[in-house]
């Protein structure tokens, strides 16, 4: 395999053995945006609850449990998150049965099998008992990053979510196998994007979404919609190697499609949102991984960005409209949760990264257009 100074890794998938000796370690100490440590508990039951179950249901719907219980307890909803599980145990399916042991002499045969979610899942438990968490995502990151719009981009968004908990300090067992869980799903999922010709560069993250085309026909699931997918326009402009430039350009990719939602999210309500939360799950990763790692994100959170983006926009924009009074973040999230609705709350929770009125304001109209679910 290569790894992530792009050398190959003679070893295996074993790589470095500490955080000392991977590359780009030191650059990751004492990074910003750690989250607060939960004194709880309740994050930690939340996922023991969660780990018993799959990834997905009904053969390819994904379970969002770990990601909207994550959002609540980080947003001061952990009172609710036990109540939300009971309304949301009925879309859980138990995790499918191991088929073949994934290991450092196979992976490549199992890697976008879905068929091998529990072999991939157990590996990445295996890995992350024996390594530090770091390690191993820096290892597996370069490799899972060209199939970022498999599975929906849900795993991709599942990962940033486990690895912003442990940012936090705090790694708990339930919080790593979460990650492994996370890695588990991405790697059998993985599916990279067909092969793309280049439009017009764009000046800004916002010009750029609003230059995808939309694909022809938006009647199927998103796999079909993805499979249409021909040009994306070309931005940034030139992919420099400046991690601080890459990290930069990242937040105005998750600032531009949090408020796009606001006048686009009619079009998938449900879909849309992760325009903005895939790319907001990279840039919350970006901490944990090497600098070199960062420029190459970028290139896949726009393109995932752009494929949700492609598949799924309306032929017109709605008038943005202000919102009759201004309510706080915390106001906002609390509605959130109690619309109770997965993707409206991790939407919400992005919205408040992003933390500007028209971002709130979006989180409003997410609201909005999904169905309650409590």
């Amino acid at each position: 395999m290569t790894d992530a100074t792009g050398n190959t890794d003679t070893t295996g998938i074993a790589g470095a053995t500490s955080a000392s000796d991977t590359p780009g370690a030191e650059d990751r100490a004492g990074a910003p945006g750690a989250s607060p440590v939960d004194p709880t508990g309740t994050l930690d039951e939340a996922l023991e609850r969660l780990h018993t179950a799959g990834p997905e249901r009904n053969g390819w719907l994904s379970n969002h449990g770990p990601m909207a219980v994550e959002a609540l307890v980080r947003h001061g909803q952990a009172p609710a998150v036990h109540r939300w599980l009971d309304h949301y145990s009925h879309k859980l399916e138990d995790m499918p049965a191991p088929a073949t042991r994934v290991t450092t002499e196979n992976w490549r045969t199992a890697l976008g099998d879905p068929r091998r979610i529990a072999d991939w899942t157990a590996y990445f438990e295996r890995e992350t008992a024996e390594r530090p968490w770091q390690d191993v995502l820096t290892a597996w990151w370069p490799l899972l990053l060209p199939g970022i719009a498999a599975g929906a981009t849900h795993p991709v968004i599942r990962v940033g979510h486990a690895v912003r908990t442990l940012l936090g300090g705090d790694a708990s067992a339930p919080r790593i196998t979460e990650l492994a869980h996370g890695l588990g799903y991405w790697a059998a999922r993985h599916q990279p994007l067909p092969a793309l010709t280049s439009l017009a560069p764009a000046p800004t993250a916002a010009a750029a979404l609003d230059a995808v085309q939309p694909v022809a026909d938006q009647r199927g699931g998103i796999r079909d919609r993805l499979a249409q997918l021909t040009a994306f326009p070309v931005w940034p402009e030139r992919f420099a190697d400046d991690p601080d430039a890459a990290h930069v350009r990242l937040t105005e990719l998750v600032r531009a499609a949090t408020h796009r939602y606001a006048t686009h999210g009619h079009g998938g309500p449900i879909m849309l949102v992760h325009a903005a939360t895939a790319p907001n799950a990279v840039l919350r990763t970006l901490p944990a991984l090497p600098r070199a790692l960062w420029a190459p994100s970028l290139a896949a959170a726009w393109a995932a960005s752009a494929a949700v983006t492609a598949a799924y926009s309306p032929a017109e924009a709605a008038p943005r409209t202000a919102a009759p009074s201004a309510p706080s973040a915390d106001e906002i999230f609390a509605r959130a949760a109690a619309h109770g609705d997965d993707h409206t709350i991790k939407f919400t929770d992005t919205a408040l990264d992003v933390g500007d009125a028209t971002a709130l304001a979006a989180a409003l109209r997410s609201i909005e257009l999904n169905p309650p679910a409590l």
